[in-house]
């Protein structure tokens, strides 16, 4: 994590739209969700702006449900830089608050079977509520197995 990246966005409640900070996966035309990697703001914070949260949790927006991972790896007070040391959705690491977003069974994996069969494109897009000055998501790798 870089910065204070926001969690769930509230003012956006649209797909298309910047509705977290962190990475959507989607696929099709409409998009169709398949799921959110979403980066809350602080592991310790009481905002930390995911849906999970112990302390004043944000919902996420109809379309992701539950399908999701959000953790924070800034500490308390956030400042604008790298927060390497505490890789994002590994399930570790996590502040009181978030210890429920790294309850998730299968974490760092995620499964989720589609509804119907499709021969869509997957899209993975980086999603923020400001510019990459203040807060951003960086990676190095995506592994999807598609079975």
């Amino acid at each position: 994590q870089f910065g204070s990246t926001d969690g769930v966005n509230v003012v956006v409640n649209d797909i298309n739209g910047a509705y977290i900070d962190g990475i959507s996966l989607t696929h099709g035309n409409p998009r169709s969700h398949i799921w959110s990697f979403i980066s809350g703001y602080q592991e310790n914070y009481r905002n930390n702006y995911c849906p999970c949260n112990t302390y004043n949790p944000r919902a996420a927006p109809p379309f992701v449900g539950n399908d999701y991972f959000c953790e924070s790896g800034a500490p308390y007070p956030v400042e604008y830089k790298f927060y390497p040391d505490d890789p994002l959705w590994d399930g570790k690491g996590c502040g009181s608050i978030e210890e429920p977003c790294c309850w998730v069974p299968g974490l760092p994996w995620f499964h989720k079977m589609l509804k119907n069969t499709t021969t869509d494109s997957i899209e993975m897009r980086l999603c923020f509520s400001h510019g990459t000055t203040s807060e951003d998501v960086p990676f190095s790798i995506v592994e999807l197995y598609i079975k």
